[in-house]
C-alpha cells in the first residue's frame, strides 16, 4: 500500500510540480519557502493518503496543505526572531487558493527561473530543479559537478532572485521576444546536456527538455519560435536509438534509419510546418528546418548550407560557420569548405567537431598526412568515449 501511495505522490509531483510551485510562489513570493512547503506537503501526503487513499483532487490537496505548511514556517520564523521577513510575506499573503482551481502561474515561474540576472548555468539548474523536479544530486551528475557545489549554486540563484527583487511576473510586451528566447535557450541547453551525456544518466535530460518545450507550447500557444524549439528537439531525439552502436558514435550517413522513432519524427515535422506557417521566422525554426533536411534520404545538403547561412544572421558564431562548411563539403564544394575551415582554426582550436570535420575533408581531398594529424587532435579533444572510439576507427581506417 505504501509503495502505491509513494508512486501516486511521485506521479502528481512529476506532472504538476511546476504548477504547484508557481501557485505557491505567486502567493508567498519566496522560492525557498515554496519549495520547502511543497516538500512538507508531499511528506504529509505519504502519511495521510496511506490511511485514507488519494483524495479526489491530489493537486488541490497538496496546494492547500503546502499553503498551510508555508504559513506555519513563517510563524516559526517570526517567533525565532526573523520578524521582518515573516511579516513582509504574511502581510502580503493572499486569500487561500481554491484547491479545485489551481491557477496556472507556470509561465511566470519559467521566466523567473530563466531571468537574465542569473548566469546561464544557474538558469538551467534552477529550471531543472523547480520545473523538472530533479534532485540536486541528479542535476550535479548531469553537469559533472559535486553535489555540494550544485547545491550552493541553486541556493545562490534563489537568494539572488530574492535580493535583486526579481519580480514573479511575465515580461512586458516589448521585452517578451528577448526573454522568451532566453527561456528557449535554457531548454535547448538542457537538451544538449542530455544529448552529449548519452544514455548513462538516471534521468534523461533530453526527455526533460522535450517536456519543458511541450509545457511552453501549452502556456504560450501560437508562438512560432516555441513550436520551432519543440520541433528541433523532437527531430533530433527521434534519431537517438541509432546514434551509438557498440559504444561508438555513428555518423548520420551510417545510421540505421529503421531505428529512428518515426512517430516522433512525424510529430517534429508537423510541429515545424505549424511554426513555419505563422511566418514569424527565428533561429529555432531554422535549426529545426536543418534537422528536417538531415532526416531526408539523402540529406538535402545544399538546402542545409543555405539554412546555416540564414542562421548565421541570428547567431554569428564560428560554430555556425563550421556547420555551414560541413554542409558545403557534403554538397560537393570541398575546396571552398576546406578554405572556410582553415579560417576557423584559431577560433575553434579546442573544439573537437572542428578537428573531426577537418580530418574527414582533408582525407577526402587526398591530404592523408594532414588528415591523420587532424584526427589525432580531434581524439585528444573528444567529448565522450563514444566520440573517441568513432574518431580512432576513422583514423585507423585511413592509415591502413
Amino acid at each position: 500500500m505504501q509503495d502505491t501511495v509513494a508512486r501516486a505522490v511521485e506521479a502528481v509531483l512529476r506532472e504538476d510540480r511546476g504548477r504547484l510551485l508557481a501557485a505557491l510562489m505567486a502567493r508567498f513570493r519566496d522560492f525557498q519557502l515554496a519549495e520547502d512547503a511543497l516538500q512538507d506537503a508531499a511528506a504529509s501526503a505519504l502519511v495521510h493518503w496511506g490511511r485514507t487513499g488519494p483524495p479526489h483532487s491530489p493537486q488541490g490537496w497538496l496546494l492547500k496543505v503546502a499553503g498551510t505548511k508555508a504559513i506555519d514556517r513563517l510563524r516559526r520564523m517570526r517567533r525565532e526572531g526573523d520578524k521582518a521577513a515573516a511579516a513582509a510575506v504574511l502581510s502580503g499573503d493572499e486569500a487561500e487558493e481554491d484547491p479545485e482551481m489551481i491557477p496556472d502561474h507556470g509561465l511566470r515561474l519559467i521566466f523567473t527561473c530563466c531571468h537574465p540576472a542569473l548566469d546561464p548555468k544557474s538558469r538551467v539548474a534552477l529550471t531543472l530543479r523547480t520545473l523538472g523536479g530533479l534532485s540536486t544530486a541528479q542535476i550535479a551528475r548531469a553537469f559533472l559537478d559535486a553535489e555540494p557545489t550544485m547545491g550552493q549554486r541553486l541556493s545562490r540563484a534563489k537568494a539572488k532572485i530574492a535580493a535583486a527583487g526579481i519580480p514573479f511576473k511575465l515580461p512586458e510586451a516589448e521585452d517578451l521576444p528577448d526573454r522568451l528566447n532566453s527561456v528557449l535557450t535554457v531548454v535547448y541547453l538542457i537538451f544538449n546536456a542530455g544529448y552529449t551525456a548519452g544514455p548513462a544518466q538516471d534521468r534523461d535530460l533530453c526527455d526533460e527538455a522535450i517536456w519543458l518545450a511541450r509545457m511552453l507550447c501549452t502556456l504560450q500557444p501560437a508562438q512560432a519560435e516555441v513550436e520551432g524549439c519543440l520541433a528541433l528537439l523532437l527531430l533530433t531525439h527521434a534519431r537517438r536509438a541509432a546514434r551509438i552502436r557498440d559504444g561508438e558514435t555513428v555518423a548520420l550517413a551510417d545510421q540505421d534509419r529503421s531505428l529512428w522513432d518515426q512517430p516522433m519524427l512525424d510529430e517534429g515535422l508537423a510541429t515545424l510546418d505549424t511554426a513555419l506557417a505563422r511566418r514569424a521566422p527565428g533561429p529555432f525554426q531554422i535549426k529545426a528546418a536543418i534537422a528536417a533536411c538531415q532526416a531526408q534520404q539523402p540529406p538535402n545538403w545544399p538546402q542545409i548550407a543555405a539554412l546555416y547561412a540564414g542562421l548565421y544572421r541570428y547567431e554569428p558564431t564560428p560554430i555556425i560557420r563550421l556547420n555551414q562548411s560541413v554542409a558545403q563539403a557534403e554538397a560537393g564544394h570541398l575546396p571552398a569548405a576546406l578554405t572556410a575551415l582553415d579560417g576557423l582554426a584559431e577560433a575553434l582550436a579546442d573544439y573537437q567537431p572542428y578537428h573531426a570535420a577537418r580530418a574527414e575533408y582533408l582525407a577526402r581531398a587526398g591530404r592523408t598526412a594532414d588528415a591523420l594529424a587532424a584526427y589525432a587532435t580531434a581524439i585528444t579533444h573528444a567529448a565522450s568515449p563514444a566520440d573517441a572510439a568513432f574518431l580512432t576507427r576513422r583514423r585507423d581506417r585511413l592509415r591502413s
